[in-house]
């Protein structure tokens, strides 16, 4: 049997001689010819590959480790890095980012929020779906469950990459319980408690669509919803009360773009609930039209199939892919991407600052 090898290091062809020529891994057997091609393979073994030009450096100061998008990156140079965060800042802005509000209960926030977060996957947007209500809606509606939940992000510093769970192609979803509610208390005493989400959720970059299902109220968790948020979208059940609480909301994003001086826009209003054949709905959706104008989206109609989902953990378009309520849902996602797509921040700025709003 010959004794001749050729060295891993160099290629050099070898006399196999002495113990520290040979050495087995899981990944396969090495040969060296000399002592220095030995030193040479184990300093390589412990280099780590630019994230960015893939040079083998050794990993000396504090910089040259990051994460991004939820695993852990590694630069070379102080260059290096730069191009990287220069590279997240371009995703993040290309990110969509979407809260469903209403301060007013039952007009079918958490139906829209997670129908409309499954279109956008059906679509083949890659989408996040954000419960940031303590009654964890999007769970049961979906049958999700984690270890980990938007509390662990917000006050636990645990990765938002842990804690995000798949729930079919194209969609994720980060869910939340009652432990929510416990949040709400930690944000009081945070400093700058309006941004923490925001700050949290910075190395969250690869999807096209956040969409963030809020609790009807106006607490600190929406505020940081809204900071985090680029668009709103307001779904208005048809009757009188709700009409009187969308007035409520403008109030509400004002206040945000004034004093958190962070710009967020009315991408649409989703009449919810919608019955053709009475008069307190299609009264409704023209005083939304009046308002709104082009920005009234297209109406979600009563729909028992639309009731029924949750109580099968399935979204619209699983359950029933052919009732009204999916149809609906579909023109609804269809007309988001076209103003997400061709969106106008000043006119929409103009809708939130009207006077009287």
């Amino acid at each position: 049997m010959s004794n001749v090898h050729e060295c891993t290091v160099c290629g050099g062809a070898f006399e196999l001689r002495f113990a520290y020529q040979i050495q087995r891994t899981p990944e396969g057997t090495h040969y060296f010819c000399s002592q220095a091609c030995h030193e040479k393979h184990l300093f390589a073994a412990q280099q780590k590959s630019c994230s960015v030009c893939n040079e083998r450096f050794d990993l000396q100061y504090a910089f040259q480790q990051s994460v991004v998008d939820g695993e852990i990156r590694y630069f070379c140079s102080a260059a290096c890095r730069q191009r990287q965060l220069e590279e997240v800042q371009v995703r993040q802005r290309q990110i969509r980012r979407i809260a469903v509000l209403n301060q007013k209960g039952g007009t079918g926030k958490t139906t829209t929020s997670v129908n409309l977060a499954a279109g956008l996957a059906d679509s083949g947007h890659k989408t996040l779906l954000m419960d940031l209500d303590a009654q964890g809606n999007v769970a049961v509606s979906l049958g999700l469950s984690s270890k980990y939940t938007l509390y662990h992000v917000i006050c636990e510093d645990v990765q938002p990459s842990d804690c995000i769970i798949n729930v079919t192609k194209n969609l994720d979803a980060l869910i939340s319980n009652t432990s929510l509610a416990q949040a709400e208390v930690k944000l009081v005493n945070m400093p700058d408690r309006d941004k923490v989400l925001r700050r949290r959720m910075e190395p969250v970059t690869s999807y096209d669509y956040v969409i963030m299902d809020c609790a009807p109220s106006l607490s600190v968790l929406n505020q940081n919803a809204l900071t985090f948020a680029d668009h709103v979208i307001i779904p208005v059940s048809c009757d009188y009360l709700s009409l009187v609480g969308v007035k409520q909301i403008l109030r509400t994003l004002k206040k945000v773009n004034e004093l958190l001086l962070h710009p967020v826009n009315i991408l649409g209003v989703v009449p919810t609930f919608y019955d053709m054949r009475t008069r307190i709905s299609v009264e409704a959706v023209k005083t939304l039209e009046a308002y709104f104008k082009d920005r009234v989206l297209p109406p979600i109609r009563v729909n028992t199939r639309l009731k029924e989902a949750p109580s099968h953990k399935k979204t619209i378009f699983e359950y029933a892919g052919d009732s009204h309520g999916a149809e609906d849902y579909r023109n609804l996602v269809k007309r988001v991407v076209e103003l997400c797509v061709g969106e106008a921040p000043n006119r929409e700025e103009a809708v939130v600052g009207r006077p009287g709003a």
